[in-house]
């Protein structure tokens, strides 16, 4: 009896979250999410756990985001992985870290090719273990003719350092008299960004509560809705995530408009 209240229950509320993914589809839905991924750790604390099993249990959450997002027709979804600061942490998590993305794309990477995602990287790449480098690699030559949506992990990332390279990058050009200062704009600029063939984020997400960037995406967060949820990486589901682009459709996005649009 109770296995079949069980059975009852899920099937309910797969039908309800099934409705709701249905209602979203049928407005204007945000064509690039980028999300902080923050809360793995305290997860496993309040488990008595080890960090690693925290960051092991967000790498499935990886997964049901990602599916939930190609579901609701999001185009971009950029997860902020490792970034720059996190190469202070303790070797024995970053040697973990680095070995994460490998399992995480050797397990579901043929689902990702069914399901048309397109597995892109944003962040230093040269700096990265071999192995690191080689997963990562193999997913994005893999789904390379994929044009469903794209998977973007911002790896060994830091938004400041992007800002500085990209100065660089332009400098170069003035120095050697292929633009003019006056050349030097906003387009300029985000076309020497990493993610230059990407919109900019619609809406961004952070998990456990924290509320702050962290480094991440500072140029191209400019206009972003952003979300902050108290529910640590471990935990956010399919619920939470389409109950985040609910509260981005109810929102007017102003642009520095008076009047603003309504989504």
């Amino acid at each position: 009896m109770l296995e079949k209240l069980l059975r009852k229950k899920t099937a309910e509320t797969e039908t309800s979250l099934s409705d709701r993914v249905q209602s979203v589809k049928s407005k204007q839905v945000p064509s690039h999410v980028a999300i902080i991924m923050d809360g793995n750790g305290r997860w496993a604390r309040q488990r008595s756990l080890p960090r690693i099993a925290g960051h092991h249990e967000g790498m499935k959450t990886v997964r049901k985001i990602t599916r939930i997002a190609n579901d609701l027709g999001i185009k971009v979804l950029t997860l902020y992985a490792f970034s720059t600061e996190n190469w202070k942490r303790p070797k024995m998590e970053i040697d973990f870290l680095m070995k994460l993305p490998g399992e995480f794309l050797s397990t579901y990477l043929p689902e990702l090719i069914e399901r048309n995602v397109k597995v892109e990287m944003i962040g230093n790449y040269d700096a990265l273990p071999e192995h690191t480098k080689e997963s990562i690699q193999k997913a994005v030559e893999a789904t390379s003719r994929n044009d469903g949506l794209i998977l973007n992990f911002a790896m060994n990332y830091g938004s400041r350092l992007e800002i500085v390279n990209t100065v660089k990058e332009i400098a170069k050009l003035a120095v050697e008299k292929k633009i003019s200062i006056e050349d030097i704009d906003e387009s300029m600029i985000e076309a020497h960004l990493m993610t230059a063939h990407l919109p900019e984020p619609d809406l961004l997400i952070r998990t456990s509560g924290e509320v702050r960037l962290s480094n991440f995406m500072l140029w191209q967060l400019a206009y972003t809705e952003f979300s902050f949820v108290d529910v640590l990486w471990p935990d956010f589901d399919e619920d939470c995530m389409v109950g985040a682009i609910e509260e981005f459709q109810m929102r007017s996005r102003r642009f520095g408009n008076v009047e603003g649009e309504k989504l």
